[in-house]
């Protein structure tokens, strides 16, 4: 079996904690597994260690996959076509010379149109400069939620950007079955994904219109763990909010320049838990400026709106206080 990193058992967690909460079919669970660890029979060592008994071939046939909402369910949801924002598909090119798809999110300033304002050199008619935040996806690549969440960081008057970290895989959308996208992240070095985020801050910071020198980042799950590695490697953060991700090294936490909001379930069982206390001890010893909210009543990926384990009130609560963070350091 391959050597797992500490995403690849993140993530292999959260699918047998999908299946166990009846989210996910074991079928589906077994298949993202497999995807990660290369094989059946590694896959299949991995799950029974985690108490995930085999499975013939015919029971799995037999199996069906919940059906996630379709549709987004909080009241934040902003549609693509708010009169209040001005959403497009972009590209950011990249220190590799690789073009980086990516989603853009610009307040319309009243106007609710403006020549070129869907490309990111747009001169955009704003007094000062909006304030630029980074989103970055769960392991289900750039979905139409986090579009959605880029679209209510406009509303909230900042110029915002989601990345596809498959874009070097031709996007998140080209890639046929959706069970392997979660494999080709643990796949992936995440240093090229945080690469990837420090190059659109430097290129956002060229872009008129944009004040990227006040910048801060959010992510979710998978992303919540990458916004912790992006805080570690970009101290001219102003400001970050992981949502329930892993953490990152504890010897990087002092390299931290952002203040940090971290949202976290307080379900037992979720793993991204795992280190937490750990984690608020290397930040306190770091100085760094930091906040850990753990909401009641949730479990992982609460804030999801097209998920199964949605909580409205937490969910609300957790964005009205990350608003309120990135408003007082941005």
């Amino acid at each position: 079996m391959k050597p797992l990193g500490p995403f690849d058992k993140y993530l292999i967690h959260e699918f047998v904690e999908d299946y166990r909460d009846g989210i996910m079919s074991r079928r589906d669970m077994i298949r993202r597994v497999i995807y990660i660890t290369g094989g059946v029979a590694s896959a299949a060592t991995i799950l029974t260690s985690m108490g995930v008994t085999p499975m013939t071939r015919a029971a799995m046939a037999q199996e069906t996959t919940p059906t996630p909402s379709a549709e987004p369910q909080s009241p934040l949801s902003v549609a693509p076509d708010d009169s209040r924002i001005v959403g497009s598909d972009i590209e950011i090119p990249a220190e590799d010379g690789t073009m980086i798809m990516a989603y853009q999110a610009l307040p319309a300033n009243g106007n609710g149109s403006s020549e070129d304002m869907g490309t990111p050199a747009a001169s955009p008619t704003v007094t000062e400069g909006w304030p630029f935040v980074m989103i970055c996806h769960e392991n289900r690549g750039l979905t139409e939620h986090i579009r959605d969440v880029t679209r209510r960081w406009a509303v909230e008057g900042y110029a915002a950007v989601a990345l596809d970290l498959l874009s070097r895989e031709g996007g998140t959308d080209a890639i046929e079955d959706q069970a392997e996208i979660p494999g080709l992240f643990s796949e992936i070095d995440p240093g090229r994904h945080v690469g990837d985020f420090q190059d659109t801050l430097a290129f956002y910071s060229t872009v008129e219109g944009v004040d990227a020198s006040r910048s801060a980042m959010t992510g979710f799950c998978f992303g919540g763990g990458i916004t912790w590695r992006v805080a570690t490697a970009s101290p001219e953060l102003n400001a970050a909010a992981p949502f329930y991700g892993p953490p990152p090294d504890l010897e990087e936490v002092p390299n931290i320049g952002a203040a940090v909001l971290g949202v976290y379930s307080d379900d037992p069982d979720d793993f991204a838990n795992n280190g937490l206390e750990e984690l608020q001890q290397a930040l306190i010893d770091a100085g760094i400026t930091h906040q850990i909210n753990i909401y009641p009543d949730t479990q992982h990926a609460f804030h999801n709106d097209t998920g199964q384990r949605y909580n409205e009130e937490a969910s609300i609560m957790a964005w009205t206080d990350t608003v309120a963070w990135f408003a007082h350091y941005v």
